[in-house]
């Protein structure tokens, strides 16, 4: 295609994603919808208002859907159309071969910490700049919560429901005491088709739609159980207990109606509607959820209302999901110094501060969290909940571990749905997950 043809087809494709002059030289492929994206505008549109003509930055998203495999196809191919791409914890031996390593400024010091910085690094290079790190939180109703734990007939309820429902006699208790029968007996309670005076529909929202995100995010309830994709001598275990019991549990709660029945085409956006509307009592969910459902004028009936916890306790303790995600350099891109100048810029303590402020959960220094903490005590919550709880599977850093998400998301809504068995489920990730792991 000549020069000027596709000059025109990338600025028509820019004007319609509302992306940033077209005097824009630098264009940066960022992490659709959510709140990394709103930052990610936020500090961009700051950053154009100083920077040269030629190095103003143009802001593109993929679909979230099949994401990573256009971006490693895009980068395998050598595509020029963007400078600056989404690099996550997950995926860096995958895209390095097809990145520039960089060197970060001083400055990239005072703003994180080694241990974050670390999350951009492969083979002993920095590859990005680390702007989100993600993790989970059991949000909860507090003010429901409370009148549980202080209201004498609620607490008989629960208790029957719980002897009903599980065959255990329990008690309601603070969530930060959780095991994941607190959070199954409590889901039951406020789900109104079981407890007629729920004051919410639903006692719970899952997210269950074939999508590798959302095992991520149920990864937290496997781990905590004992389950791991593999053992210390590479032998693959997902067909155990802690994988069995976790999956049975987003089971039963599916089939008891504790969550909407269209769970199962449910990710990130649904289930923060679902809670954020105020029809349900609890949900894991990303951190990055925290900002817009604590804001009054996004979602005015859960904020101010809402309690967070590190996710609840399984046999082996408590265990969150952990990865990081950034922005790196392609090795395709034809505007590295103007690339260079806005990651630099985008490390320093004044960017990431406006970052944070803007929705964006980056792991931050002590003095920048201080600066925020007023407007988003999750970040504070994000740096505790990582070092004490945060895990990654044992093979979820390999090359192929996208793919590993992508089999799992696949058998195990299969399961959900009452697509396939349970034992069927499993055989089939196992055997795909030798597969794909002799791949290595």
């Amino acid at each position: 295609m000549p020069r000027i043809v596709k000059t025109l087809a990338a600025a028509a494709l820019f004007a319609a994603l509302g992306a940033a002059q077209s005097s824009a030289e630098v264009t940066v492929l960022g992490w659709p919808g959510g709140p990394e994206e709103t930052a990610l505008r936020a500090v961009a549109d700051t950053y154009n208002k100083t920077a040269a003509d030629a190095d103003k930055v143009n802001l593109i998203f993929f679909n979230r859907d099949g994401f990573f495999d256009k971006l490693a196809a895009d980068l395998g191919a050598g595509s020029k159309e963007f400078d600056i791409n989404l690099l996550a914890t997950y995926a860096l031996g995958r895209y390095a071969p097809f990145m520039d390593p960089i060197e970060l400024p001083a400055a990239a010091s005072e703003t994180f910490s080694e241990k974050v910085l670390a999350t951009m690094q492969y083979d002993g290079k920095q590859y990005g700049v680390p702007t989100d790190l993600s993790l989970h939180f059991m949000y909860y109703r507090q003010d429901l919560i409370d009148q549980l734990l202080s209201d004498d007939a609620w607490k008989a309820k629960y208790t029957e429901i719980a002897k009903e429902k599980m065959g255990k006699d329990l008690a309601p208790k603070n969530p930060d005491e959780w095991t994941w029968d607190d959070f199954e007996a409590t889901a039951y309670f406020f789900t109104k088709s079981i407890n007629a005076d729920s004051p919410t529909r639903y006692g719970a929202v899952l997210q269950m739609k074939n999508l590798l995100f959302n095992i991520m995010v149920w990864h937290s309830t496997a781990r905590s159980s004992g389950g791991n994709w593999m053992d210390a001598e590479g032998k693959v275990t997902v067909d155990g207990p802690g994988f069995r019991t976790a999956l049975e549990l987003y089971k039963r709660l599916y089939d008891a109606g504790v969550t909407p029945k269209d769970s199962t085409t449910y990710e990130y956006a649904e289930a923060n509607a679902a809670f954020g509307s105020g029809q349900a009592a609890t949900m894991l969910q990303w951190n990055a959820a925290f900002g817009d459902l604590d804001d009054p004028a996004k979602t005015p009936a859960v904020a101010g209302k809402i309690g967070t916890v590190a996710p609840p306790a399984g046999s082996d303790g408590r265990f969150t999901h952990i990865h990081g995600l950034g922005l790196g350099i392609n090795a395709a891109s034809e505007h590295k110094d103007g690339a260079k100048k806005f990651l630099d810029w985008l490390a320093t303590p004044a960017a990431m501060e406006e970052y944070a402020l803007a929705g964006g959960s980056p792991a931050l220094s002590a003095t920048i969290i201080e600066k925020v903490s007023g407007k988003r005590p999750d970040l504070v919550k994000l740096g505790n909940f990582a070092g004490s709880y945060g895990f990654v599977m044992n093979g979820g850093t390999a090359a192929k571990a996208l793919s590993v998400y992508e089999l799992q998301a696949k058998e195990f809504t299969a399961y959900w749905t009452g697509e396939k068995s349970l034992d069927d489920a499993l055989a089939a990730t196992a055997k795909g997950m030798e597969d794909l792991l002799k791949q290595q």
